[in-house]
């Protein structure tokens, strides 16, 4: 029996798509380019994607035989990292940054996933933690994701100009 496969990400709220099942996953098990998943309801599947990616809350994932699974944000132990004012948040931004871990960036408070040693650190630097049971979207790395209109990969030697690729970018 071959393994129904995902090769497409779709939004399931355009269009007439109707999710068939769902599946509920953390955040590093939504991390993934290539991995045999099974959903909520049983249906087990191959995702094959071009390239590793998170799949986000409310994401469809197109099945081969034309069937929708909808994403699930499992909810995971964080805490909520404010500061006084918004210099003090970017503050605790850069050390959060300088440590590596994963974020999920608003715009009065920066989300983590809970760690004593972290948390001390960030009590230490006069940031109020909330503690709180939620879906995480941490940020994309630089290299996650293509910026809007420019989906060519940089794996190749760089030696053209985006200028000449998308002229009217210069005029932004």
């Amino acid at each position: 029996m071959t393994l129904v496969t995902c090769r497409t990400l779709i939004d399931p709220a355009a269009g007439n798509a109707v999710p068939c099942d769902s599946i509920t996953l953390d955040e590093t098990a939504r991390h993934r380019r290539r991995a045999k998943l099974i959903s909520d309801g049983g249906t087990e599947f191959l995702l094959d994607l071009p390239h590793a990616r998170l799949l986000r809350q409310g994401d469809g994932l197109l099945l081969d035989d034309g069937r929708i699974i909808k994403v699930h944000a499992a909810p995971e132990d964080l805490v909520a990292v404010r500061g006084r004012d918004r210099r003090h948040l970017l503050a605790l931004a850069w050390q959060i940054g300088n440590r590596h871990l994963a974020a999920q960036i608003d715009e009065h408070r920066i989300l983590i996933r809970r760690d004593p040693v972290i948390e001390a650190m960030l009590t230490g630097l006069g940031a109020e933690l909330d503690f709180l049971e939620a879906a995480f979207n941490p940020e994309g790395g630089a290299y996650d994701a293509p910026a809007a209109g420019h989906s060519h990969s940089h794996a190749h030697p760089h030696t053209h100009s985006h200028a000449e690729e998308h002229p009217h970018e210069r005029d932004a």
